[in-house]
Formats: structure tokens, C-alpha cells, sequence
């Protein structure tokens, strides 16, 4: 302890480091990949000033290291967390919309029950958070470099920006039916575009806030919709026609939905999994942060994808065609009284579920480079998001642009995942936190911030992702050459993340070991000395 209590810097040493041509710990810096930063972890090296947690104040903080004095989370916080996200509406809208590629019940079933294993990715995804005390995209400089990894971040912001236009659909559609129920026959383009606009206004303000604001309030919205889980399945069960769902698909299509579950589910939260995690201790269990994340997201993504299924089989009788995929005609069909409830409460979800996304996309900027404050870049993020859910609003399909989405992220975003996690595994977790926060130099500098190794995987992985997707009547519409040869087989995700992660191993399974000893060789002797 003493050792390392010696390799702690201050903010004006590390600046006066910086502007000397060195590294954040003083040695000096030749932009190589043997001679960088000494290991220390975000936690060892106190660069920015500590903040308070509190809910409701303004967090200050963006991409920033976090001082193991500011980590306030524990598991539970980051298992309500993730809970308070999943027990949404939109995940109900799953189980319904996977109904409608023609899947027989039993298929529906196994495509959630496995589609949901997938939630392990998200638990291992959140292990580096603690460990760097940075965002995802801040580790995801550790394989890519600084430059390197704007590739990857950039798809991750539109990524993101495209799961927060579903949410805001879904937001108007929802407000479209209480005008309906409350006697507006016909919803103008004019009130349309002011809800549309009061939705971004009301979304910009709990990702503002920021990390300790959101961890509270999904907490406590978790709580509520639980119960309205409860009386949802209580409307519903009685009345499902289970011979409703006969027939069913061919296998290889049956992947398909297996797809949208992966997607919707815990691959596609990956990328957001450190920036939530980072606010942990940096000795919080790791296998505490992995069954946090994983099930306390799994479990409501299951349970609702079910239940969505179920309404799926009453809908089919009671729908007069006029819902949104028959939500919440199952649920208000025999108790009228329950649509005010239902719908109220959906809005604060989908509003809740939009925060996650769009205070990533506001990281993932800052990540990229872009030089706002972390509340600059949501407002960005809430600009392109409110005119894009206008397009979509007036002039898209939402079941083909929804579907066809959620099947090409998963073309970068398995291969990317891999690659995280392969380096991850490599280097043991041990991450240098003043690395990560450079702009010039550092132990992940490498060649002109790029690491090609890295680089390579990524794109290979994504042409092989593409080869297996089967996207042939979603926009744009594409199936590849595998998918047509196995009839709509679609196992992109899986294909990319194999050949990614495969290949950045083979490139890097000797130099990702020596970088990390190297650096923790050229670190041991000064603090040796400061120590003595």
C-alpha cells in the first residue's frame, strides 16, 4: 500500500507532466508501445476533482477518472439500476413483435429463454467500469488507442441515438392513444410535432442530471411498474388462446428473432454497461458486478418478453387493428379502467429507458473527441434524436426501420464486444487510467493513437457478421451470401463476435501481456524509491 500510495500524483503534477512531454506519472513518454504510463489504477490517481454523488444536483463529471472517494454505488445499486431500465414497456413490444415473424409458442419461448443468456455479456461488460473508473468507450482506448477508437465510438453514438428515436416513438404513439381515449378522433401533424417537442424536452433532463439521479429514480420506478407487471399478468393469463401461435418457422428463420432478443437484450446494452458500473470501488467483487448487471436486467427482460407473448395471443382476438402492436388492447380489453394506469406509467418508462441510452451517447461524444461539456453533448444528442423521431413519426415504418436496426448494430457491435473483452482477459483488468485520459502519448498511444491490431479484427469481424445477416425485407434490405444458403438463417452476432475476437487474440495474445509487465516494470522502480 505504501508502494502505491507513493505513485499518486496530483492534478498540477499530472498537468505539469503533460506539458513536459512525459506521461501522467512523470516518466517520460516516446509514444511507443513498451515505453508508456506506469499501471495505476483511476482510483490511485486522483486527476480531477472529487464531486459529490446526490441525487438531483448536477453531475459535473463526464468521461473524467473517478476517485475512489466519489464511488459511492454498491451492487444492488447498479442491480436496480439495470432493473429499473428493462421493466419497461418497450420489452413487452418485443415479446409481441417477435410473435410477428410467424414463430410458433414454443419457438417464442426458447427464442426469449436464449435470446436472454445474452445478459451474460452485459455482466462481463460491466467488470472493467470499477477496475478503470472510466466509460466504456474511455476503455475501449485500451485496444483501439485514442484515435483508433472513434471508429467503434461512432457507431456506438448512432447506436444510441437510434434507441432513444424508438423510445421517443413509442413515447408518441403511447400520447396518441390517451388523446384518442380521452376523444380526439384524429391527432393533428401540428399536435404531433408539440408532443414530439415537449418528449425531448422532458427526456433531456434526468441524463443531465446525470449517474446518481438515474440509479435513483429507476430504483424507485422499478418498484411501481413490478406491481403493474403483477396486474398485467393477472388481466391477461385467463384470457390467452394458447392455440394461437401454430405452425411456426424454420429454424434457421426462428433465428431471426433469436436476433432482435440479442439485440434488444444483453448484447445491446454492452456498450453502455462501464459508463453505469465505473461508479463501484474498485474492490467491489467481480462477481458481484457480474450477477448485478446481468440479472438484474435478465430477470424483467424475460418475465416481460413473456408476458408480451401472452398479449400477443389475446390481442389476435380483441384488437380492432388501431394499437400499437395490440398494447394495450390485451390489457384494457376485459378492465377498461386499467388503460390510465398502463399508459402513465409507460411513459415514465420509455422516458426511463431513454435516459440509459442518451447519457451513453453523451459519453460516447465526449469519447470521440467532440469538446462540450458532458450535458453539451445530450443536448446534441437530444437535437438529432427529436428531428429523427419526426422523419420516423411522419414519414417511416416503424416495424421495418425498428427491425432492420436492431439487426445491423449487431454487424459492429458483437465484433466489438469481443475485442473488449479478449483485451481485457489479456491484460488481467489492469488498466492505466492517466493513459486513457491523454490526448498525446501514453502506454495506449501505440502508432499515431491507433492500434491496428485492433483495427483489423473490428472490420474483419464485421464483414464475416455481415455474411450470416438476414435483413432481405427490413431497410435497407441485404441478405448475405450464408444467410441465403441456410433459408434466412441469421447468426451474425455470433459470427462476427467468433471471427473478432479470434483474430484480435491471434494478433495480440504476446504483446497485450508484454505491454502491461513493461509498463508495470517501468512503474516498480520510481515507486520503490519515493517509497524508500
Amino acid at each position: 500500500m505504501e508502494a502505491l500510495s507513493a505513485r499518486v500524483i496530483t492534478a498540477p503534477q499530472y498537468a505539469s507532466n503533460i506539458s513536459r512531454g512525459g506521461s501522467a506519472s512523470g516518466h517520460p513518454t516516446r509514444r511507443t508501445l513498451r515505453t508508456g504510463d506506469p499501471i495505476m489504477s483511476a482510483a490511485a490517481t486522483p486527476l480531477e476533482a472529487s464531486e459529490g454523488y446526490e441525487a438531483f444536483q448536477l453531475e459535473q463529471r463526464g468521461i473524467d477518472l473517478i476517485p475512489e472517494s466519489d464511488r459511492k454505488m454498491r451492487p444492488m445499486g447498479l442491480f436496480w439500476l439495470w432493473s429499473g431500465a428493462v421493466w419497461n414497456v418497450e420489452f413487452l413490444f418485443y415479446g409481441v413483435l417477435i410473435c410477428t415473424f410467424g414463430l410458433s409458442f414454443p419457438q417464442a419461448i426458447l427464442a426469449i429463454l436464449i435470446g436472454n443468456l445474452a445478459y451474460m455479456f452485459l455482466g462481463f461488460a460491466s467488470l472493467p467500469g470499477p477496475l478503470a473508473g472510466t466509460t466504456a468507450f474511455m476503455v475501449s482506448r485500451a485496444p483501439f488507442g485514442r484515435n483508433g477508437n472513434r471508429l467503434p465510438s461512432v457507431f456506438n453514438w448512432i447506436t444510441q441515438v437510434g434507441f432513444e428515436i424508438l423510445g421517443l416513438v413509442l413515447v408518441v404513439f403511447v400520447v396518441d392513444a390517451i388523446l384518442n381515449k380521452a376523444g380526439v378522433a384524429s391527432v393533428s401533424n401540428a399536435v404531433q410535432v408539440l408532443i414530439i417537442i415537449l418528449a425531448v424536452v422532458v427526456q433531456f433532463v434526468m441524463p443531465f442530471l446525470g449517474h446518481a439521479t438515474i440509479k435513483t429514480v429507476l430504483r424507485y420506478l422499478s418498484y411501481v411498474f413490478i406491481v403493474l407487471f403483477a396486474v398485467m399478468a393477472i388481466l391477461v393469463l385467463p384470457h390467452v388462446h394458447w392455440a394461437s401461435l401454430q405452425g411456426g418457422v424454420s429454424w434457421w428463420l426462428w433465428t431471426t428473432a433469436v436476433v432482435l432478443i440479442v439485440s434488444t437484450g444483453g448484447l445491446g446494452w454492452t456498450e453502455n454497461a462501464a459508463d453505469y458500473s465505473r461508479y463501484l470501488p474498485k474492490d467491489t467483487s467481480k462477481a458481484k458486478v457480474f450477477w448485478s448487471a446481468s440479472l438484474g436486467a435478465a430477470i424483467p427482460s424475460i418475465l416481460l418478453e413473456l408476458l408480451g407473448v401472452c398479449a400477443y395471443m389475446v390481442t389476435t382476438h380483441v384488437a380492432s387493428g388501431g394499437e400499437v402492436v395490440g398494447i394495450p388492447s390485451a390489457f384494457t380489453a376485459y378492465a377498461d379502467w386499467f388503460f390510465w394506469p398502463f399508459m402513465i406509467v409507460a411513459i415514465l418508462q420509455l422516458f426511463s429507458i431513454n435516459t440509459i441510452d442518451m447519457y451513453s451517447s453523451g459519453v460516447t461524444l465526449q469519447a470521440i473527441g467532440i469538446p462540450l461539456k458532458r450535458w453539451g453533448c445530450i443536448l446534441v444528442d437530444t437535437v438529432v434524436s427529436g428531428v429523427v423521431t419526426g422523419l420516423v413519426v411522419f414519414k417511416g415504418n416503424l416495424y421495418t426501420d425498428l427491425s432492420g436496426f436492431l439487426d445491423y448494430i449487431l454487424v459492429w457491435l458483437g465484433a466489438w464486444f469481443a475485442i473488449l473483452m479478449v483485451d481485457y482477459f489479456l491484460r488481467r483488468g489492469r488498466y492505466d487510467g492517466a493513459s486513457l485520459a491523454q490526448k498525446i502519448g501514453g502506454l495506449y498511444w501505440r502508432s499515431g493513437g491507433i492500434n491496428w491490431k485492433a483495427i483489423v479484427a473490428l472490420v474483419v469481424g464485421m464483414f464475416a457478421a455481415m455474411m450470416w445477416t438476414d435483413a432481405l425485407y427490413y431497410f435497407p434490405s441485404y441478405q448475405g451470401p450464408i444467410s441465403n444458403a441456410t433459408g434466412g438463417g441469421d447468426l451474425s452476432w455470433l459470427l462476427g463476435m467468433v471471427v473478432a475476437g479470434v483474430i484480435y487474440w491471434v494478433l495480440s495474445f504476446r504483446s497485450i501481456p508484454k505491454e502491461v509487465s513493461e509498463a508495470e516494470a517501468v512503474a516498480a522502480p520510481g515507486a520503490a524509491r519515493v517509497a524508500s
